[in-house]
Formats: C-alpha cells, structure tokens, sequence
C-alpha cells in the first residue's frame, strides 16, 4: 500500500479484472445471460463484453490515439450474440487488456490523450486520469457483478 505511483495505478485495475473474472467462475451460459432484475437487461457476460469495450477506448483510442472500431455490434458491449459465450468475450477481453498494455507500455503517467466521441469529446487527459477513471468503472461494474452473482447463487464477496 506504498510505493511507486505507477505500479499502484496499474495493480488496481488488475484487482479488479480479476475480481470480474471471480464473479464469473462456474457458471453455465444461462446463469452468465441472466439480469440483474427487470428492467434492467444487464449481465455478467454483458459486464465482460462491455469492459472490453471500455479497455479498447480509454487505452487504444484515447491513449493511442487509435481510430478502432467497436469490439462488438454493439459500441456498448452489453447485447449478447447467441453464438458467442463466456470463453470468447474473456479471449476478447483479455486481448484488449494486452494491447492496452502495450500501448501504455513506457509511458509517463502525465503522458497526454484526447478523448475522441462523447460530451467531453476533445479534452485532453493523462494517462493517470485514465487509470483512475478505469479503477473507478471496473469499481462500480464489479459492485453490479457482486449483485448479480448473488442473485444467481448466493455468492458473494471478492
């Protein structure tokens, strides 16, 4: 809990991911395509397919400047595909975590990047602001899978 300021703002998006992948263990495809509760379509497949989606913007369009497309149909991650189950939105996921990495790879924390689309679109942010923006996104999207996981099974905890 101290240190350098980069490995802790690399270590916590990790935690999370992490945490993200717990949520998800030994559950079959019905259980990982069940909502949350009505309204609400949301998932815990459609959590993994939608932080893909999140990993690919912050690091390769905004950070790398990349023009990309979608990961998915779907810009948000959140429509699930009938074919495509848990194992390939996890491949998917972990290759934008790996290419996240290697665009980030060297940089300097204050390193800068502009945000593409949205309401903010054209501001500059660090590097930093990415990492704590990420922590913050994964923080709120594990606390919907904790709610879900325990709907599914009573599972609950980190």
């Amino acid at each position: 809990m101290t240190g350098d300021e980069r490995p802790m703002l690399e270590s916590w998006p990790a935690f999370h991911r992490a945490t993200l992948e717990l949520k998800c263990a030994g559950l079959d495809d019905a259980q990982l395509r069940t909502a949350s509760a009505a309204p609400s379509r949301l998932t815990l497949l459609g959590l993994v397919q939608h932080l893909a989606e999140v990993e690919r913007n912050w690091f390769q369009r905004v950070v790398g400047g990349l023009d990309v497309p979608p990961v998915f149909d779907d810009e948000s991650g959140y429509v699930l595909d009938p074919s495509r189950g848990l194992g390939q939105a996890l491949a998917v996921w972990r290759r934008e975590i790996v290419r996240g990495r290697e665009i980030c790879e060297g940089l300097d924390p204050d390193a800068t990047g502009r945000i593409a689309e949205g309401p903010p679109a054209g501001s500059e942010v660090s590097l930093r602001w990415v990492f704590i923006h990420l922590i913050e996104e994964y923080a709120r999207h594990n606390g919907h899978a904790d709610i879900l996981r325990e709907r599914i099974d009573g599972v609950t905890g980190a």
